[in-house]
């Protein structure tokens, strides 16, 4: 055990031991992302409680519950992962249904969410056994915290995470985010973070945040007009490297963006949609992409059928 949590898990048994914890669960358990600090009390408790570990990687998570202090057999852990996700699960639920306390963590984060676990959840609830989350780390919610992406109007994000890894699927995925006016998050690996920079370039002067080693020593958070992503990664190696968090902001032209709106409106009547929107950009000064979206949205509303008069 690593010293400095030497008293962690006594602090972990006196503030969550008192609290119920049923046998046949499953407990869902958020591990950290990267300092090992981040893991919460309740988490330490159950893990400690746990009859089984469902895990990943079960020599990492060894690894992780030794610099806790915490020792569990080699028969106490079962390997559920991305490949054997499904097949994995009855195995969990067999031990549930003899009475066992199961508890699933993935290498990193919250469970089920990017990383595997949708599926043993869902094996847990069809055998009607009760699924306890427990709360934590999440890369996701820590890089939007801080890249202080505002919401357009009352839209929120959509999150895409991974994109697809065939090439046709890919570009597909890509071009319909180009079209997306809500904050986009996305998840990549390094190895890909080139690529997709150059993809994304299209956006523009729309503003990225590239989160990357998240709560590591060399986190880093930047944020910059699409176009300038590229150019950014090159300039020093390193940038390159780690897990990324990927947040495409929303559009910046508010629907209630009179000035804008009524001249692509006024342009709209008299020219085609992309010289109408090319025009409005050069006039007015708002983002092109945004216009586009909302010239869109215009010419949808404008086709749209006129409901039929009642006669009731």
């Amino acid at each position: 055990m690593s010293a400095s949590f030497a008293s962690a898990l006594g602090a972990a048994r006196d503030a969550a031991s008192e609290q119920h914890y049923p046998q046949a669960t499953l407990y869902v358990v958020a591990t950290p992302i990267g300092n090992l600090a981040d893991i919460t009390l309740r988490a330490l408790h159950v893990l400690q409680l746990a009859d089984t570990l469902a895990c990943e990687d079960t020599r990492h998570t060894q690894g992780m519950l030794r610099t806790y202090g915490i020792d569990k057999e080699r028969s106490q852990f079962l390997a559920v992962h991305q490949h054997n996700e499904a097949e994995s699960a009855q195995a969990v639920v067999a031990r549930m249904q003899q009475g066992e306390r199961v508890a699933y963590v993935s290498d990193a984060g919250t469970p089920g969410v990017s990383d595997p676990g949708a599926r043993l959840v869902a094996a847990a609830r069809a055998a009607h056994l009760r699924v306890v989350p427990l709360p934590g780390p999440s890369s996701i919610t820590t890089a939007i915290s801080a890249c202080g992406m505002i919401p357009n109007g009352d839209n929120g994000f959509v999150f895409f995470g991974f994109l697809p890894t065939k090439a046709t699927e890919r570009n597909a995925c890509l071009q319909r985010l180009r079209h997306e006016p809500r904050g986009i998050v996305l998840l990549e690996a390094p190895h890909r973070i080139h690529e997709l920079a150059n993809a994304l370039a299209a956006l523009e002067e729309r503003p990225v945040t590239l989160a990357r080693e998240l709560t590591k020593q060399f986190e880093e958070i930047s944020t910059l007009p699409a176009s300038a992503l590229a150019a950014w990664l090159q300039a020093e190696p390193h940038r390159a490297r780690g897990e990324f968090v990927v947040l495409v902001h929303p559009t910046t032209v508010a629907t209630d963006d009179t000035d804008s709106l009524r001249i692509l409106r006024l342009l709209l009547e008299e020219v085609p949609l992309k010289s109408a929107v090319r025009l409005a950009a050069a006039i007015t000064g708002a983002p092109r992409n945004a216009l586009y979206d909302h010239a869109l949205a215009l010419q949808k509303a404008l086709v749209a059928p006129t409901p039929l008069e009642s006669n009731d």
